[in-house]
């Protein structure tokens, strides 16, 4: 049978993601990825050590990254991203250069991190004040402060679960629980770390509930690498993703409409000398995943694409 006149396969972009040895959600990322893109994926070699900080330290070595980013150069990416939060904020903002530095080094091509993909997208969306939610220890979630902290981000609140080992295992209604928490003192965003937590169908919902973007590890991470190459992610009503969002729901929160100028007249985030430092030291307790605190009054956040419902059955 003749099959020339199908004419394909169609042209494809490539991304590269360097990812730890255990991340378990390949499946969420193409969720965000459109149709004439592919993903190339590579790991870490594996290490017996539980997420941790000494965890984060050493899967962003990087000898480490310099060979993962020489395999994936095989197949020719046209950028790179490091998608793992906690390993690209250990080292601090200086830390998350440096590691950017050495893969474009060794593989000749734009890279970026989740964690500098996150002061990106704060930038984008004029953020200062943020939330934080993360399934890890308090060690590190101290460790996720300081980074913001220093990159001039206010962090107004945060909750977390302190686990250990298999992340990609949380349901959504535990995300949701230490999301509402951790909002009590408006900040201007959500952020919801750990690339091994899933978040892509719980955006939406967030955002409609809590009146604010919500951005999360893989989300941001996708969003940088195609902006890199001049193509958009793809997503269900996200206000990173979509204009449109922003005037939805999500743009009755307290964000400015610019982000505030500089003394030089540039915007965004900049140094811990021209924004807010962190927030007041805190010893908050692990969250607890019981009781749902009663939802924003009037707010009728949009159902999961399987289940009319709303949020998905525990």
């Amino acid at each position: 049978m003749d099959v020339s006149f199908l004419g394909g396969p169609h042209p494809q972009r490539g991304v590269g993601v360097v990812a730890p040895f255990d991340f378990a959600l390949d499946r969420e990322l193409w969720r965000w990825i459109p149709d004439d893109v592919s993903l190339h994926l590579t790991r870490t070699p594996f290490v017996p050590v539980e997420v941790s900080l000494d965890l984060a330290r050493l899967v962003s070595e990087h000898e480490t990254l310099r060979e993962a980013v020489q395999a994936l150069c095989a197949v020719a990416p046209e950028v790179v991203a490091y998608a793992c939060t906690s390993g690209s904020f250990v080292g601090g903002t200086a830390g998350e250069r440096a590691m950017c530095a050495a893969m474009e080094i060794s593989g000749e091509i734009p890279s970026l991190t989740t964690s500098g993909a996150l002061l990106e997208a704060l930038e984008e969306l004029g953020a200062r004040r943020v939330a934080v939610v993360t399934p890890y220890t308090r060690s590190v979630t101290d460790s996720l402060e300081a980074f913001l902290g220093e990159a001039g981000a206010e962090v107004t609140g945060r909750s977390y679960l302190g686990l250990t080992r298999e992340i990609w295992r949380v349901p959504y209604r535990d995300v949701v629980d230490m999301a509402r928490e951790a909002v009590a003192d408006a900040p201007d965003a959500l952020f919801i770390s750990c690339t091994n937590l899933p978040t892509y169908d719980v955006i939406p919902q967030l955002e409609a509930e809590l009146r604010m973007p919500v951005l999360s590890a893989n989300q941001v991470t996708v969003w940088s690498a195609l902006r890199r190459i001049g193509k958009e992610a793809v997503g269900p009503y996200q206000a990173l993703l979509d204009p449109v969002a922003r005037r939805g729901p999500a743009s009755m929160s307290s964000l400015p409409s610019q982000p505030p100028a500089h003394p030089d007249g540039a915007t965004g985030l900049g140094s811990s000398a021209e924004l807010p430092g962190p927030a007041a030291e805190r010893e908050p307790e692990p969250a607890v995943t019981g009781a749902e605190p009663e939802a924003v009054e009037g707010a009728e956040p949009p159902p999961f694409p399987d289940d009319p419902g709303g949020l998905p059955p525990l």
